[in-house]
């Protein structure tokens, strides 16, 4: 898995749990991916979206402008159990050879 993928995993993980605007989105991510840029993350939410994994709508707030919230769909909820299998597939034999 790749870090693209990973960071996909980690985007529907967090989707599966509640439906979350971008910016907070963004906010999660690079505390566990600081070198990641901002637009490589919405790109894989615009490609989550297109592929209809996830679906997006506009919410309220209190005094700003109306903030994209995303939720996950029920294809998105079966790849996200997929590509889950995968990465502890991939842990599983990393550790294995002993990488820890």
């Amino acid at each position: 898995m790749l870090k693209k993928d990973m960071i996909e995993l980690c985007l529907l993980h967090m989707l599966s749990n509640e439906d979350i605007y971008g910016y907070e989105i963004l906010h999660r991510l690079h505390k566990s991916f600081p070198g990641t840029q901002e637009s490589a993350i919405y790109a894989l939410l615009r490609g989550l979206c297109k592929q209809g994994y996830t679906e997006q709508y506009k919410g309220k707030t209190s005094d700003g402008p109306e903030r994209k919230y995303y939720r996950i769909t029920k294809k998105g909820k079966d790849k996200y159990n997929i590509s889950l299998e995968e990465w502890r597939n991939l842990r599983d034999t990393i550790a294995k050879l002993g990488i820890n």
